[in-house]
């Protein structure tokens, strides 16, 4: 949401392709609600993308009878107009503006959030009780917390354990990580499940939050090393070899498998075609999918889905430490109630009653403040086999290296993963396909440097 024309719309870019969340987006362009006591006499405007803070909304008016709460839940595809349209008329609603990791660098280049570090609300108190690369997105380019947490999003593979131990003898996870321990042995993978009758992902594009330990841009070059080209290779022969089921994330039937078996499709079906998905239906031809590479929320959208298969799932590290998503709250630089907006923030993102809450109510949410995470690090999850994930993710999350992140990073991986599927689908070849990325690149970002 920087001002300049590339950046606003790089930022509606990232907007577009933001991650899904743990929780409800707004249906329409947005959703108003009021929550606490009518009469109260202070209120808040919270601006978010999804209902998880209107729930902490609702706790947080309990707990604070003179404060109501306006909640402004406002479709990711409106968010970037809106947000931007607000900060540029200087309006000092909402007081409480959120923002994904995509998005907030922009977001801070722009000016939009209060310094958290000054007085009264000396952030920087608090840095040893977050998840460090949860701390870190938070801040700006000059090390200033202008954005907290109340989750981190690492990401792990999810994979069935029942066909782990008809196939691999083991439903272990640390064994079953060692199956997917890098790019090559993932193809080794995938084609002993496609021996045994089974697809290794839904889709080839499950690995996307494993993609690479490196930065796309150091010092404005554009950055296409070899993992990135493996990754590449690697979706393409996961497609070309028939070892994913064909289904598209966030379609029903990516949903489906996480239950149970789904009809066999070809590569020339499309899932969101439902006529051709009935039409499979009724062949007889099933398969059931393994695995899904997924950041912690979907500890959360595999339990509302995962039906009579709870206790047969289990959660293990990737080829890579990665993560995806996450909600970032922040103080409208221009607000007129940053005390009781700074004291909104800090009872969602570092008030240990307030995550122990958290954590129950959303049974599963992995939180980043330390000292709750820590507690519960023994807590086992049934629908995942008794496997202490809070313990596994917090793991994962220290793995995390922030500094490999960039601004452009979201549309630098809708550009590559453009280019895979063109080449999977035999619509280019390889060098024209990465040719072709880089022309998407110099012109959405003519200031970097491209080495083609």
């Amino acid at each position: 949401m920087k001002l300049k024309k590339v950046m606003a719309l790089s930022l509606a870019a990232m907007m577009a392709m933001s991650t899904a969340a743990t929780t409800v987006w707004a249906e329409n362009e947005e959703e108003t609600s009021v929550t606490g006591n009518e009469d109260a006499s202070q209120k808040l405007v919270v601006w978010t993308l999804s209902n998880d803070l209107v729930q902490f909304a609702e706790k947080y008016c309990e707990d604070n009878q003179d404060v109501k709460i306006e909640n402004v839940i406002i479709a990711p595809a409106d968010y970037p107009t809106k947000i931007q349209s607000a900060m540029r008329g200087k309006s000092k609603e909402p007081d409480i503006i959120v923002g994904e990791p995509q998005m907030l660098q922009n977001m801070y280049e722009a000016g939009y959030f209060e310094d958290l570090n000054q007085a009264p609300y000396n952030a920087q108190d608090y840095a040893d009780d977050v998840v460090d690369y949860a701390w870190q997105v938070g801040q700006d380019a000059d090390g200033i917390q202008r954005t907290i947490s109340y989750q981190i999003t690492p990401a792990g593979i999810f994979y069935r354990r029942d066909i782990a131990k008809e196939v691999f003898g083991t439903d272990d996870p640390e064994e079953i990580g060692k199956l997917f321990k890098d790019y090559d042995t993932i193809r080794e993978t995938g084609q002993t499940l496609k021996d045994a009758g089974y697809k290794i992902f839904a889709s080839d594009g499950e690995m996307v939050y494993f993609l690479s330990n490196t930065a796309w841009v150091e010092d404005g070059n554009l950055i296409v090393d070899d993992t990135r080209l493996d990754y590449m290779d690697l979706c393409v022969d996961l497609y070309q070899n028939d070892m994913t089921a064909y289904v598209d994330a966030w379609s029903t039937t990516w949903y489906q498998a996480m239950g149970g078996s789904i009809p066999v499709i070809d590569a020339d079906t499309s899932v969101w075609d439902e006529a051709a998905m009935e039409e499979a239906a009724q062949s007889g031809d099933t398969t059931a999918v393994f695995a899904y590479g997924l950041p912690s929320w979907g500890v959360l959208t595999m339990r509302d889905n995962v039906k009579d298969l709870s206790g047969s799932w289990g959660v293990c590290s990737g080829p890579n430490y990665g993560f995806g998503g996450g909600t970032y709250l922040g103080i409208n630089v221009m607000s007129e109630n940053k005390e009781l907006a700074w004291d909104f923030v800090k009872y969602c993102t570092l008030t240990e009653s307030t995550l122990d809450w958290w954590i129950e109510k959303s049974q599963g949410d992995v939180v980043a403040y330390k000292p709750v995470l820590e507690k519960h690090a023994d807590d086992e999850n049934e629908i995942y086999g008794g496997e202490k994930l809070y313990d596994f993710f917090l793991k994962q999350a220290e793995g995390i290296d922030y500094s490999k992140v960039t601004k452009y990073d979201d549309v630098l991986k809708k550009a590559w993963q453009d280019a895979i599927t063109s080449i999977k689908k035999g619509e280019m070849e390889k060098e024209d396909a990465i040719n072709n990325f880089y022309d998407v690149v110099a012109s959405t970002y003519p200031e970097l440097n491209i080495e083609r």
